[in-house]
């Protein structure tokens, strides 16, 4: 009933108030007409005047004809069946993430609210993914690196299949060992090179230094200047945060916090040091408020006339009033 509600309705109501006559019309119909004119004390003399008056089939007729007056008014009021579409167009901001699954990035130097260790991929994946949903009008794509880079994702605004691409994203996909950032950022720009956008983003998220890759980050980022292309870096780890003797034998600092500075800054983009989860978090809504989105959404609605329906009862009734008129004709006066 709530469905009928929502979708059904007249577009010309103002032919409705010929229901009132129509109504009338068949209420003093019932009444009861006026007296003889003449009295008769017997009807016998009456009996060979003309044939018995017959009240059935005239007393049927005429309300069949009156009532195909109700759907031949309903159809003038023109009853419509309401269809509505959300039209959306894409923002015009395509987003390519290069996120880093090099082993470093198991190290649990990240906390959760109750304190319990973190590791760095859990924490970035949970924040990329918020970010991901908080932008359904844009198109993202996703490449991930270690040693070498690998798609996960076109750029797309199919935000469902590319979350679900993402969930299967762990440190086992890629076995080349490394971080290769500059190879990163090149397969990120081709993938936005061809893209007719008014702007172009890489969001590159590490924990490393770039120690691999056919081309330096550098050179990287100056290639994707000349496409148009802004990268924010996004540098994961702790202060005091070391890789693990296991990892790499001569620990150190794992992120060259320079060169990403540098990235940023060729293309026109911002850095960004993600120190702990709050800090990881603000630092997605702030790229967030710098590249904001803006979308056109229009309704559409679509109207399925349902008059032919109406008018087809009215000729039905009609032609059956005039069948039983024409079979059983009223008394001639």
């Amino acid at each position: 009933m709530r469905d009928i509600l929502e979708h059904f309705t007249f577009a010309q109501p103002q032919w409705l108030l010929l229901l009132v006559p129509c109504a009338l019309l068949l209420i003093l119909r019932r009444g009861r007409g006026a007296e003889a004119a003449l009295s008769f004390s017997t009807l016998s003399v009456l009996a060979s005047l003309g044939s018995k008056v017959r009240h059935g089939p005239f007393a049927l007729g005429l309300p069949i004809a009156t009532l195909a007056l109700v759907p031949a008014i309903l159809a003038m009021a023109r009853p419509v069946w309401l269809s509505e579409f959300q039209s959306k167009t894409a923002s015009g901001i395509d987003i390519a993430i290069a996120f880093d699954v090099s082993l470093s990035m198991s190290i649990d130097d990240f906390f959760t609210p109750d304190g319990r260790p973190l590791k760095r991929i859990d924490a970035a994946k949970a924040v990329v993914n918020r970010f991901i949903e908080s932008r359904p009008d844009d198109r993202i794509g996703m490449v991930i690196y270690s040693g070498r880079p690998y798609s996960v994702s076109p750029i797309t605004l199919d935000h469902d299949w590319l979350l679900s691409s993402f969930r299967q994203v762990d440190l086992n996909i890629l076995k080349e060992m490394g971080t290769a950032i500059g190879s990163a950022i090149s397969a990120a720009s081709t993938r936005l090179e061809s893209r007719d956008a008014k702007s172009k983003i890489i969001v590159l998220i590490t924990d490393g230094a770039s120690n691999s890759g056919k081309i330096s980050p550098v050179e990287a980022a100056e290639n994707a200047k000349l496409l148009g292309i802004k990268i924010y870096t996004v540098a994961i780890g702790t202060k005091e945060g070391r890789v693990s003797e296991e990892i790499q034998r001569f620990a150190r600092q794992e992120f060259d916090l320079p060169t990403l500075r540098k990235i940023a800054a060729i293309t026109g983009g911002e850095h960004y040091w993600a120190q702990n989860v709050a800090s990881l978090e603000e630092t997605f809504q702030t790229i967030d408020r710098l590249e904001k989105s803006e979308t056109v959404s229009r309704t559409v609605v679509e109207d399925h006339e349902l008059f032919p329906w109406f008018i087809g009862a009215a000729t039905l009734a009609a032609l059956g009033a005039a069948f039983v008129l024409a079979l059983n004709p009223p008394p001639a006066p």
